[in-house]
Order: C-alpha cells, then structure tokens, then sequence
C-alpha cells in the first residue's frame, strides 16, 4: 500500500490495483468490488487529504470479506492510521 498526503481540502481517497495475477476478468473484477466496498467506511476516519493505493495480492481472489478487512485494517495500521 502507498501513502501519499494531498491538499487538506480534498477528501481521503484510494486507488486499487487487481492485476492478471489476481485471476481472470470475473474474478479481479469481484475483488476490486469487495474491496473497493470495504474501505469506503474506512476512508472517512484517514481525514482530509490522505491518498492510498492498494494493491490485491493473488491470495485475495480465495479470501473471505473478512479476511480481506482484516488484512486491509493490519495494513493501514502499519501505515500509522
């Protein structure tokens, strides 16, 4: 995950990066909507300005939505939110 800090008037926002290693089509498409469902609570407590990029690891097309937040919060803990 990288971390960049914007102009404090923006909202935090994220990009997501799910390549061919992911899986097929369907299923880097079924990753990015899980993911890209499980930070949009997460993005309002990063306040203002904050930008993050994740990127989908090919574990991720097996995991379960819980797995997937839990290893989302253990990352941006360790990226100091």
């Amino acid at each position: 995950m990288h971390v960049s800090v914007g102009t404090d008037l923006q909202p935090a926002r994220a990009a997501l990066v799910v390549s061919r290693k992911v899986g097929g089509s369907v299923v880097r498409h079924r990753v990015q909507r899980r993911l890209r469902h499980l930070l949009r609570p997460r993005l309002g407590l990063l306040g203002p300005g904050i930008e993050i990029v994740v990127r989908a690891q090919p574990s991720a097309a097996a995991a379960t939505s819980v797995e997937l937040g839990r290893d989302l919060d253990r990352a941006l803990a360790k990226a100091g939110f």
